[in-house]
């Protein structure tokens, strides 16, 4: 039979057919004939022009009035073709038959899309602007393999799903199609077919490179970034033995424009306020909460939808209107960090996602990218799906997410969010609500392969990037790598040191020597991971009160105890963090949709506690005895933990061998409001040790008790176990660096 059936031709008219370029386009018949057949809903006449000559080829027959075609061809070989194409409205115009071109996807990526070990995927699915056989358009690829018809739709075809349905490359599930014509800036979403006939709510693209501003959902067509060269400068600044102290920070509320309608600032407005006061207040990294696309403010970007493009909250229009798309502005953020010499951490989400109707969840009509089991995939605290970490494609998709931020926007590390629901299957579960592994242990297995798996391909593609773990659990060896049994991550959040110090800090003094194991216990276990000490949003958010508010007393007494504590944590083992705000001692809650409070710089306690994190933070960077040995045990030594009466500690950081010279720092910490006088401290070496910060100076609000920035001479008489001693006025709820001059 030549001509078509009309059961083919209504599934084609009806957006149900399940391989529509096994109908539409040219097709030869048994006596060697070209036949043409193009569905076109609107459409009154189609002409087909030859693609070189413009010379015509016929007018094909309508088979249907909604616009189906079909005709025989005067040609003797397959023809390179357009239409010409007359509208009912009278308007006439030419294009190229998406139906006429070849697959996209190589036979390579085919078979490494099938086994689920394509490492750069999203090379090859989305939406890449490319030409093909010398036509300029935009291939559209996505992985739905239980679907029975895909079309993509877009403001290109009026966002009907019957004039681009795709081909589907059943080899690995992926469905494809090329249309000429389509350019940056196009807005797109996936129509989804299911098995059982059903058409699902549109549906965003996984890959798409760019997303549509909120409350809008569409992906847009961008460019792929290109691949950052490695660069042994960052690899230098990542390393575990060197500084690092971040400022984690909310880009929606850092700072805002009021005179401009609360305004959000943009990449471009955020690299030339938020970086130089990054990098003069002394921090090494920025990270910044999820930057993904996610529909939801008030989620803070932990509810991703679009997990490869850069969200529109902060771009420049000018990218777009330049056709560059709007993560042009994200990378040159990153750019001009790195310029200043800071380094750029993003919030990665790979543990759980949002249900909304157009993202991943029952994407193709079946539970593809979540546990079908809620007792697996159904998150409880944040009525969220979790990720189906047994899935090979799945794990590949977020194992390749990860490596996209790292080479194609060059953020120097992830920090992965809520591991510990991951490493866990009854996490956040009472009995009965969870499914144990396949050894019958509560351990998910799988999430923990995939972790392995995503922190060995970042070590391998992009050793000079870090990842970070934010692991609440006495899960052993986050930090250590996989050959070793450990799952790979270079640190690891120490959220024990922080819910400890924090309750120490928030009693009052009279109290503290009752709790000062609170202080010290954090030592116990500090070499056992490598630890990042943080201060974070969670802890300013949902009723905790700011970091100020936590400390007890009256307002005088609230800021030194922030400033002893400060100063305590710079002291302490571990690379640092620090949520913005905290730096010049918000005193409000953390408010998402509200700026930082800078106009508290205008008061003195405010300005001084903003002078202490910038000191301690220069301080920390130029003082290798602070930050070297951080995860090495002979980089530390008590002089004093059980002075817990005075409620003082006193403490040593060593640099370099171990050895002496400036490499050595003494730490005093005194939590009660008491100036202890004539204290004296046990001291490994002779000579002079010379004040570098007291947090009790003036400079930074306090009383100026003690040698500001003075010196003091050991005595050759021992004490707490050293040759040698010291005496010293400690300050009250204070903490004081000493510095060994040779």
């Amino acid at each position: 039979m030549t001509v078509l059936l009309e059961q083919e031709l209504n599934k084609i008219r009806t957006a149900s057919h399940g391989d529509p370029f096994s109908v539409l386009g040219v097709h030869e018949d048994a006596q060697q004939r070209f036949w043409l057949r193009a569905f076109l809903p609107g459409a009154s006449q189609l002409t087909v022009l030859d693609a070189r000559t413009g010379a015509s080829l016929g007018v094909l027959d309508p088979r249907h009035a909604d616009g189906f075609f079909e005709g025989l061809l005067p040609v003797a070989t397959r023809p390179d073709y357009r239409l010409q194409v007359a509208w009912a409205d009278g308007k006439t115009s030419l294009i190229d038959d998406p139906y006429r071109f070849p697959p996209v996807l190589g036979e390579m990526d085919v078979w490494l899309m099938g086994e689920g070990s394509h490492l750069r995927p999203y090379e090859v699915l989305g939406a890449t602007q490319r030409v093909m056989q010398g036509v300029a358009g935009t291939s559209f690829a996505v992985w739905a393999p239980n679907a029975s018809r895909v079309s993509v739709v877009g403001d290109f075809n009026h966002w009907d799903g019957r004039r681009h349905p795709m081909r589907l490359r059943r080899e690995c599930g992926v469905w494809e199609i090329f249309l000429p014509g389509v350019g940056a800036g196009a807005r797109y979403k996936y129509e989804v077919r299911s098995r059982d006939g059903h058409v699902l709510p549109l549906k965003a693209d996984p890959y798409a490179l760019q997303a549509e501003l909120r409350p809008a959902t569409a992906s847009v067509v961008a460019r792929l970034p290109s691949v950052a060269p490695p660069s042994d400068q960052r690899q230098a600044a990542n390393a575990l033995d060197a500084p690092m102290s971040i400022y984690e920070v909310h880009l929606g509320s850092w700072r805002r424009k009021p005179e401009e309608g609360n305004r959000l600032l943009n990449w471009d407005e955020l690299g030339d306020t938020l970086v130089p006061y990054a990098r003069d207040m002394g921090f090494t990294h920025l990270e910044l909460l999820p930057v993904s696309e996610h529909p939801f403010d008030g989620s803070w970007g932990y509810q991703p939808v679009s997990l490869f493009a850069p969200t529109a909250r902060f771009g420049v229009p000018e990218d777009e209107t330049a056709g560059r798309g709007l993560g042009a502005g994200f990378r040159r953020f990153v750019e001009r960090c790195h310029a200043e010499g800071l380094g750029v951490l993003l919030d990665w989400v790979p543990a759980h996602f949002p249900s909304d109707a157009h993202g991943v969840a029952n994407f193709d009509g079946t539970h593809l990218y979540e546990y079908a089991d809620p007792r697996e995939g159904f998150h409880q605290d944040w009525n969220t799906l979790i990720y189906n970490f047994g899935r090979t494609e799945v794990c590949n998709f977020l194992v390749a997410n990860a490596l996209f931020w790292l080479e194609r926007y060059n953020v120097d590390g992830l920090r992965v969010d809520a591991v510990a629901s991951m490493l866990y299957r009854d996490y956040s579960r009472k009995a009965g609500e969870w499914v144990p592994n396949a050894h019958g242990g509560r351990e998910n297995l799988e999430a923990i392969g995939f972790l392995r798996r995503m922190n060995e391909v970042v070590g391998v593609e992009r050793p000079q990037a870090v990842t970070l773990a934010e692991e609440s659990t006495a899960f052993p060896a986050v930090s250590r790598p996989t050959y070793a049994g450990g799952l790979g991550f270079h640190y690891k959040w120490n959220m024990g040191w922080m819910h400890d110090t924090l309750a120490y800090m928030a009693r009052d003094p009279i109290h503290r020597k009752h709790h000062h194991g609170e202080m010290t216990f954090g030592l116990v276990y500090a070499f056992n991971e490598n630890f990042v000490l943080p201060i974070s949003h969670d802890e300013v958010v949902h009723g905790k009160g700011s970091l100020l508010n936590k400390m007890p007393g009256d307002r005088w007494q609230k800021f030194a105890n922030l400033r002893a504590y400060l100063g305590f944590m710079f002291g302490h083992p571990g690379k640092k963090l620090l949520f913005m705000g905290c730096e010049f001692a918000q005193e409000r809650e953390w408010n998402h949709d509200h700026s930082l409070d800078w106009h508290l710089l205008g008061d003195p306690q405010h300005e001084g506690v903003q002078r202490l994190v910038h000191d301690l933070n220069h301080l920390y960077r130029d003082t290798p005895a602070l930050y070297q040995r951080d995860f090495d045990g002979n980089g530390f030594e008590w002089i004093s933990h059980d002075d817990a009466e005075r409620s003082v500690l006193s403490f040593m950081r060593r640099g370099g061998d171990g050895g002496g010279g400036a490499s050595l720092i003494v730490v005093l910490c005194n939590f009660t409001p008491i100036i202890q006088r004539a204290y004296r401290v046990g001291v490994p070496h002779a000579g002079v040790y010379r004040e570098r910060i007291n947090t009790d100076s003036q400079h930074y609000g306090g009383s100026n008790v003690g040698a500001p920035f003075g010196e003091i001479t050991a005595r050759s008489f021992g004490s707490h176990g050293k040759p040698c001693s010291i005496e010293v006025d400690l300050p009250p709820l204070a903490t004081v660096f000493l510095e060994w001059k040779a």
